[in-house]
């Protein structure tokens, strides 16, 4: 199971610690969603979520701060008697001492956060959506191409690197080469990423191992990168037909969600980087509402249409 440590969180978040004699090194976040516990400051325990990050807002501290000594006891023993990760304080608001007590006793790691409730919520819960989203690890090559992006996959050899390394020397940018890993971080949005070891690097045969980053600028790199469109390359056959209109989209599926993939021949002469530049900005004309291939459909239609009335008339 995937899971983010509590100390990354707290890098990542910049979250001070206020119980410092609590050893986080093992606490460990295992799903992205959060839990307000407002309920259970009120005694509702039924379908608590205690697994979850739980958050502290203005509301749940003003209630808190009016309850009795006695219910505090009875109320602040429960809660924290659960198998809760953490607790973040948000705005600054800072836990009465016998809270802080009791968290202690039950070795709950208690944060706080400058941040406001809502904007803490959600960017802690989109920031875990994507380190906690189910990943896979596919042969290819991801690059930003005008904003889209392509992932180049086939047989090893067959040009992949090649064809990144010509569409980085004309302004686009290298996401990873060799191992993609791929995020399903929702219903809809594939994120490519590399593997730390071989992040920035590009392998070519015959040359070896060549460090993007430094060779042509940070401009040249991303981290991740959304995946909007595959390319797959493949060799020339003779006998097999291609699509030459595009009317229909091909798709390919990871992780359960369906890209637009298109099967490129390779022949010697034929530009690889023009291709996927032509493909990558087809494709996002496309999105914005602008089908060629379509556009073509239509004025032959509408040629035989007028070819058909003109011979009506005569």
């Amino acid at each position: 199971m995937a899971s983010v440590s509590l100390k990354e969180i707290i890098d990542k978040m910049k979250l001070e610690n206020l119980t410092p004699e609590l050893d986080i090194s093992k606490v460990k976040i295992t799903q992205p969603d959060i839990n307000r516990p407002a309920l259970q400051m009120a005694g509702y325990f039924e379908h608590f979520e205690a697994t979850r990050l739980q958050i502290i807002g203005f509301v749940e501290y003003t209630y808190m701060q009016g309850l009795t000594q006695g219910y505090k006891e009875e109320v602040y023993n429960k809660l924290l008697s659960c198998d809760i990760p953490v607790i973040v304080f948000c705005r600054e608001l800072q836990p009465d001492p016998f809270f802080l007590q009791v968290a202690l006793k039950h070795e709950v790691p208690i944060l706080m956060t400058k941040k406001a409730t809502s904007n803490f919520t959600a960017e802690i819960i989109r920031w875990l959506n994507v380190k906690l989203a189910p990943c896979i690890s596919v042969h290819g090559v991801l690059v930003d191409v005008y904003g889209e992006g392509v992932l180049i996959t086939g047989e090893s050899g067959i040009g992949k690197s090649e064809a990144a390394l010509e569409l980085i020397k004309r302004g686009h940018r290298l996401v990873t080469d060799d191992v993609v890993e791929i995020r399903k971080v929702s219903d809809d949005t594939l994120i490519g990423s590399a593997p730390d070891i071989t992040k920035h690097f590009i392998e070519l045969r015959g040359i070896g191992i060549v460090d993007v980053k430094s060779l042509f600028g940070v401009s040249s790199v991303k981290d991740t990168q959304s995946i909007d469109l595959v390319i797959r390359l493949e060799d020339w056959d003779k006998d097999k037909e291609y699509d030459r209109l595009g009317l229909e989209e091909e798709h390919t599926e990871y992780l359960g969600n369906k890209i637009v993939c298109h099967n490129i021949p390779i022949r010697p002469g034929r530009n690889l980087a023009i291709i996927c530049e032509s493909a990558a900005a087809n494709h996002r004309q496309k999105k914005m509402g602008y089908n060629a291939a379509q556009e073509l459909y239509t004025r032959v239609q509408n040629s035989l249409a007028r070819r058909r009335d003109e011979d009506d008339e005569e």
